[in-house]
């Protein structure tokens, strides 16, 4: 292990060398975590089963995406399905006397 002389540093050098090594330990870290995690998923899947079945952790599913309600009367190939931050045409329409109901498909 190297052999520092911390006593000569400015503070400026100090806080530096402490960010590195806190950068260090981190990387160190997630290697282990990583090494880790793909020494169980292969023990896992040498025995029959995934991961996340044997840690009970829940299984992620992809969500189908909303069938668009709304489309811009002005440009149909612009739609909302009605979830999320209102579209900026949507409001403006709104803002122009339309109703939702109006700019539904």
């Amino acid at each position: 292990m190297p052999d520092f002389e911390l006593d000569g540093l400015s503070i400026k050098e100090l806080k530096n060398l402490q960010a590195q090594v806190a950068k260090a330990i981190k990387t160190f870290e997630d290697r282990r975590r990583k090494d880790a995690l793909s020494e169980l998923e292969e023990k896992a899947r040498e025995l029959g089963f995934s991961l996340s079945e044997l840690t009970g952790g829940a299984l992620t599913r992809q969500r189908a995406g909303a069938a668009p309600k709304y489309a811009n009367p002005d440009e149909p190939e612009q739609t909302w399905s009605g979830r999320g931050r209102k579209p900026h045409w949507f409001v403006e329409a709104l803002a122009a006397g339309k109703t939702a109901e109006d700019l539904q498909i």
